[in-house]
């Protein structure tokens, strides 16, 4: 109708015939089924003819057909770019969306891409993150300043596809600012010529998890190996505790027999005596430890009584000239005898203070004037603190936890025994283990013993 509308408006200044029913017809082509496009044909034939004067019914016939052929090329022209607009449309849709989805990809997967020279073309935002720069930042840096040790044959191995493998660990380090390095993994894809100037794809993946992982497995079997050590070490320890009681005794009756022969001489022999009646005393300290462990590996139970922890000093102080005449160190002794009682196990607690004056001389050995001191003193409410200190090179901060771990030992030939063993005992008399520094240059191991009524009322 709007078509014959139009034809009858332009009837004044021409003749247009069938011309303006061809915007009917592929307006309905472009709208509607083909059905549809024959009823306007039809419409429009109708209408041409009543509204023109033929010559004939030929004349009529003839023009009526070529409308009708040239509207229906027209109209299948019209429905087959109807058709392809709407496929272009659904194309452009499912596009958007693809590249919607492959920016969240490219957004959260660290990806770089370089040309044939390895510059830095294209950085994801993940992976300037993971490099620890801005994106401008990154792509105006060669790749090799932001991966440290990537180098031309690197570069090579990239070309090539596939991971790339640090040539020293397998894993590329990124060393971001104020921070530890990050362990890397590379793999490469080359993209076609036909792309420039991009050429490899760099896909990075973060193995610092991984890593960690991995690291708790090593330190897990190695602590599984170390109580195995351990279990083995306890055996043998019970079996010594065992084997060696009858020895020890039979050595200490001979060391009596031989002060009974030396008395015999008169006072040439008084520093001869007096030696072996130190050897004794150690023989028989030996023989009261081996039966304190024996107890302790049956009954898993300690003996303790009131004791002076100032006179439980003192009384190690000949060990402690021995020890400091054979390795040319002096050790010191300055206990208060002030607030000093403590219920303690006296042979278990002066083994693990000679355990720690035995180190802290290792430690002294081979410094100018090497110093050991061992101090007592009573803290009042908090307990009496006992501290050795030496002037050795002291102990590394991250590794003042692990020295008391068994089986770790940083003198060459310790079993890793000693401080482990030193804590135990002091922890079961409520006491705790520390290392600090010391006043003097070295080390400082510390540690306070309740005094003997806190003790009880515990």
């Amino acid at each position: 109708m709007i078509a014959v509308g139009v034809r009858v408006a332009l009837e004044p200044i021409g003749h247009f015939y069938y011309l303006p029913m061809v915007a009917a017809v592929m307006v309905t082509a472009l709208l509607a089924r083909r059905l549809s496009v024959i009823l306007a044909i039809t419409l429009s034939i109708i209408a041409n003819e009543v509204m023109v004067q033929r010559q004939g019914a030929l004349d009529a016939t003839v023009n009526a057909v070529l409308f009708a052929v040239v509207a229906w090329a027209i109209a299948e022209v019209c429905r087959r770019l109807g058709g392809a607009l709407r496929t272009a449309r659904a194309l452009t849709r499912d596009l958007a969306m693809r590249e919607m989805l492959l920016e969240t990809i490219l957004t959260s997967v660290p990806i770089v891409t370089l040309d044939r020279e390895g510059r830095t073309q294209r950085v994801t935002p993940a992976a300037a993150a993971l490099l620890g720069v801005s994106r401008e930042e990154a792509a105006t840096l060669p790749f090799h300043t932001l991966v440290p040790c990537f180098d031309e044959a690197a570069l090579e191995s990239a070309r090539q596809g596939g991971e790339v493998l640090s040539p020293s660990t397998g894993f590329w380090a990124v060393w971001r600012p104020n921070a530890c390095p990050v362990p890397l993994t590379i793999h490469a894809n080359v993209l076609p010529d036909d792309i420039w100037p991009e050429h490899i794809v760099l896909a990075l993946a973060e193995q610092s998890q991984s890593e960690a992982m991995r690291q708790r497995e090593r330190d897990l079997t190695e602590k599984l190996n170390s109580v195995w050590r351990l279990n083995s070490m306890g055996e043998m320890a019970a079996t010594l505790a065992h084997e060696m009681n009858q020895p020890l005794t039979a050595a200490a009756v001979y060391l009596h027999a031989g002060q009974a022969a030396l008395a015999k001489a008169g006072s040439p022999a008084d520093e001869a005596t007096r030696a072996l009646e130190l050897a004794k005393a150690q023989l028989l300290r030996a023989g009261e430890i081996i039966r304190r462990m024996r107890e302790l590996l049956a009954t898993g139970s300690r003996s303790f009584t009131e004791e002076r922890a100032s006179q439980m000093i003192q009384d190690l102080d000949p060990v402690f000239t021995l020890i400091g005449r054979d390795t040319d160190v002096t050790i010191y002794i300055q206990a208060d005898g002030e607030d000093d009682h403590v219920l303690a196990d006296r042979i278990q607690l002066q083994q693990a203070l000679t355990n720690l004056v035995k180190n802290a001389v290792d430690a002294a050995i081979g410094q100018e004037n090497g110093r050991v001191s061992v101090s007592g003193r009573s803290l009042g409410a908090e307990g009496y603190e006992i501290a050795v200190e030496d002037n050795g090179r002291g102990i590394p901060t991250d590794q003042r936890d692990s020295i008391f771990h068994p089986m770790i030992s940083t003198k060459a030939g310790g079993m890793g025994l000693g401080l482990s063993v030193t804590r135990s005992i002091v922890e079961s008399h409520g006491g705790a283990l520390t290392v600090g520094r010391s006043k003097l240059g070295g080390a400082a191991f510390t540690f306070r013993l309740p005094h003997s009524q806190e003790l009880d009322a515990a």
